[in-house]
């Protein structure tokens, strides 16, 4: 059991504000996290979510519950494998020639559920909310992490991570650019500060940007109108598996091109949003909170924010690609590790 005073001060850990706090409507810019876990069921956590938001709580089945009409929205709580949710092992057994009837195939649901629970991760996907609302999103986080969620480092099998989708300020060429050229400089920092898990680093899902394509956007004379972006993007990433995740937000911006390029359109859900997927998920740690990735991503918004020091410190990476940063990068390194 966590210590009370020990939880209300991770409790109050605050969530940094973002350097540029509205949408390009002028409204408050909103966060979309997903957390994967395992070691606690869809049930517990669809109650835990209600507890919180309020809503009532639904079932497609046993992978898929959903939390509906809560005071920001519906969440979704679910079993993060598609041949479950999709409840295409139904097919198989249908070649096998097995017919399940409604009880049987309820249980065998559950049976389902439980068995992939150890391997595949069950998922909180939130609406997006308010930045003001992230600390309620948090007490969900507290509490599941005392009901008993595990993350990833509890086994090498946990590949788990926390995706956060960022609604954009602008979605001209020269703001997005800044803000990726900003990511690029700053990835190998967060990693190391985030101490990024081994499974995840070697799983596919967040694969390192190409050398090249670093090179290429950093370069000051890569001057793109938002098309020329997003060309040069597929070029080189044409896959979702990036520790920043442009695709959703390119689909949103230009569907044409997307559906155009050799990507994996099944799985990309347009959105006004950075698709910002690198950090762990380490719920089952009480020194842990949402707001150390999310205060990390602030980080890249700030130096994006600063143009200067942006165009100096992406020369000195092209002068010394893969080196440090000059002592200023030192000093927000050990910044960053301090927060995690």
């Amino acid at each position: 059991m966590v210590p009370p005073d020990h939880y209300e001060t991770r409790m109050s850990e605050p969530f940094h504000e973002l350097p540029w706090p509205a949408n390009p409507d002028g409204e408050p810019r909103r966060i979309g996290v997903e957390i994967e876990m395992a070691g606690v069921s869809l049930e517990t956590m669809a109650e835990t979510v209600k507890g919180e938001f309020g809503g009532h709580v639904e079932s497609d089945n046993a992978f898929v519950f959903h939390v509906r009409d809560t005071d920001v929205g519906d969440f979704q709580l679910e079993l993060d494998a598609r041949v479950l949710k999709d409840r295409g092992y139904r097919e198989h057994l249908a070649r096998l020639g097995i017919e399940l009837d409604d009880s049987d195939e309820a249980a065998l649901e559950r049976w389902l559920a439980d068995a992939a629970g150890r391997l595949v991760p069950h998922e909180i996907v939130a609406p997006p909310i308010a930045t003001a609302d992230l600390p309620r999103l948090d007490r969900v986080r507290a509490a599941l992490q005392q009901a008993g969620a595990l993350g990833t480092e509890r086994s090498f099998l946990y590949a788990f991570g926390l995706q956060i989708n960022i609604e954009v300020h602008r979605t001209d060429a020269e703001w997005l650019l800044a803000v990726l050229r900003s990511f690029l400089l700053m990835v190998e920092v967060l990693t190391a500060a985030g101490a990024i898990d081994l499974a995840r680093r070697l799983s596919p899902y967040i694969r390192s940007f190409p050398g090249p394509f670093v090179r290429y956007v950093l370069d000051p004379d890569f001057r793109p109108d938002r098309e020329g972006l997003i060309d040069a993007y597929l070029a080189h990433n044409p896959t979702r598996n990036r520790p920043l995740d442009l695709l959703p937000l390119f689909a949103h911006l230009d569907p044409g091109r997307i559906d155009a390029a050799p990507v994996e359109h099944e799985l990309i859900k347009p959105r006004p949003a950075f698709h910002y997927r690198l950090p762990n998920c380490e719920i089952d740690d009480p020194d842990w909170s949402l707001a150390r990735p999310f205060n990390g991503w602030v980080e890249v918004e700030r130096l994006a924010a600063d143009p200067e020091r942006l165009e100096r410190l992406s020369r000195e990476y092209l002068e010394r690609p893969g080196q440090a940063l000059g002592r200023w990068a030192d000093d927000w390194s050990q910044r960053l590790r301090d927060w995690f």
